[in-house]
């Protein structure tokens, strides 16, 4: 009698395992008999490629990745798909033919906060909310003619960039280059998100680059835990759901007493209005055209630092350290920035037209050093791409480094070359079938900001080389590359010592 149970529990066990393997074989590894799914790597038992996304250096080993098993891959974590673009081939057509499949980021997380929450701009779904809020971006800060308009505010902060490494040349001091870019671009994006009302006096500023910063470092969180199931996401959301609420009550704090300091200045006479002035008019129209709620403003404004002040300053310290590395890069930049500009005023961002070595060393940066070396989407419905069928609510992942070095589009990818971008390469780039040079992505979900990054790039990069000439400890500077948050930076902070190429300072000049 014993016997028998015996038997019958190992058969049951027997029984159970089997099921439960045919279930997670059907849940996990079984293709779909009527389409194909794009080629897939090896995967773990359960936690499918998890373990591919905890890389220290994501970009690169995804890069290597794809160099094996292809430019189009399909991946799992646990059961949630992902499909990873590294060609530039595969990235044109997705953008081309599916750009409004993919024009959503997935779901933001179901805890609420003031980033990636449900008031996020960056986060927001492609719908009403998020074309109202970049229609106001645009018209007030980013288009063509809001830029012209905040040049004034640029070139004082360009000016103040220039007279600090003066100094620091004078009393002989070494500075750490991406510090000094980060006061830049943190200094120049506040003021022109904030108007009028940016108290630097009382350390706002300070404090709000100290927050975007802390942010960064979050967003790598937040964004993990979006790839997994709904039921795991709750879980690891719930791992850092106080540093997320502290978070998101300091910038709340920071805010709000930024958005009563300008609503009792909106009686007083003011020539222009800014973008604060516009989104509390929308906040305040019954009729506006899509009805925003205080928190909309505050998220919206959460959303700009994170996305403005290190993507604009990572780049200033690789680009640098790419033209210390390359004597002759050096040479060229400097005589066209002497010839166009001259010896005794400052660059201002109205010479960047007639600057096109500068703005070719500016690119070939961000197609070697992209502020986010990965960039996601999601894919609503499925689709066709490559050949290879895509499931409806898969994300999309794009290896925006491995595509801008993809060696069948880029000569020498892995070379500092900016003459690449001079002469005929636009015209190549409309015949070549290919999105190639996607350093703040592509598409309705692209960057909106791309343009205002190369202007504080582009000019700070001439202010350092017009100005000054580098002094660095070494033969080389060492280009180990570290990923902090979702950034892409330097394992070795660039330190160097600015010496003075002029006695006397550079006057600011040009039309603003």
């Amino acid at each position: 009698m014993a016997t028998n149970i015996i038997d019958f529990q190992n058969c049951f066990i027997l029984l159970f395992l089997c099921f439960f393997s045919l279930l997670c074989y059907t849940l996990f590894f079984r293709k779909p008999k009527d389409f194909t799914l794009p080629p897939s790597p090896p995967s773990l038992p359960i936690i499918g490629h998890l373990h591919l996304l905890l890389s220290v250096l994501i970009h690169r080993s995804l890069q290597k990745l794809s160099s094996k098993y292809g430019s189009i891959l399909y991946l799992r974590i646990f059961s949630s798909p992902i499909v990873l673009v590294s060609s530039a081939s595969v990235a044109y057509e997705i953008f081309r033919a599916h750009d409004v499949n993919i024009s959503s980021r997935g779901f933001p997380p179901s805890e609420d906060s003031l980033f990636a929450g449900s008031s996020s701009f960056i986060s927001a779904p492609y719908g009403d909310y998020f074309k109202f809020m970049k229609k106001v971006l645009v018209t007030n800060l980013l288009g063509t003619q809001a830029l012209k308009r905040s040049r004034r505010v640029r070139a004082d902060e360009l000016d103040r960039f220039y007279n600090k490494l003066y100094e620091n040349a004078g009393k002989k001091e070494t500075v750490e280059i991406f510090e000094e870019a980060l006061k830049l671009t943190n200094n120049s994006i506040c003021k022109l998100i904030m108007g009028r009302c940016c108290p630097e006096e009382e350390g706002v500023v300070e404090r709000l680059k100290e927050l975007a910063t802390e942010l960064d470092f979050l967003s790598k969180k937040i964004l993990f835990a979006n790839l997994l199931p709904s039921w795991l996401k709750k879980l690891v959301l719930s791992l850092f759901k106080k540093e997320v609420k502290v978070l998101s009550n300091s910038f709340n704090e920071l805010l709000e007493k930024i958005l009563v300091e300008h609503e009792e200045k909106q009686g007083e006479q003011h020539q222009d209005k800014d973008l604060i002035d516009m989104l509390l008019a929308a906040y305040g129209d019954e009729n506006a055209e899509y009805k925003i709620t205080r928190n909309h403003i505050k998220s919206f404004y959460v959303d700009l630092l994170f996305a403005g002040i290190t993507n604009s300053a990572l780049p200033i310290q690789w680009i640098l350290a790419e033209i210390i590395n390359s004597p002759k890069t050096l040479e060229r930049l400097r005589r066209e920035l002497d010839s166009m500009v001259g010896t005794t005023r400052l660059i201002q961002e109205t010479d960047l037209p007639n600057l096109p070595y500068l703005q070719a060393v500016v690119k070939e940066g961000l197609r070697l050093h992209p502020p986010e070396p990965i960039f996601e989407r999601f894919f609503q419905e499925g689709c066709k791409v490559g050949g290879f069928y895509v499931p409806e609510k898969t994300t999309l992942m794009v290896n925006a480094y491995a595509v801008m070095r993809d060696p069948k589009y880029w000569a020498d990818p892995d070379e500092f070359k900016p003459e690449r971008f001079l002469d005929t390469w636009q015209e190549e780039e409309r015949k070549e079938q290919a999105l190639k040079y996607i350093p703040f992505g592509s598409g309705r979900r692209g960057c909106p900001g791309e343009n205002l990054a190369h202007i504080l790039i582009g000019t700070a990069i001439g202010v350092m080389i017009q100005g000054f000439e580098w002094r660095f400890k070494e033969d080389k500077v060492n280009m180990e590359e570290a990923v902090a948050g979702l950034s892409l930076t330097m394992a070795h902070p660039l330190m160097c010592t600015p010496v003075a190429r002029t006695l006397n300072p550079l006057t600011s000049g040009g039309s603003f």
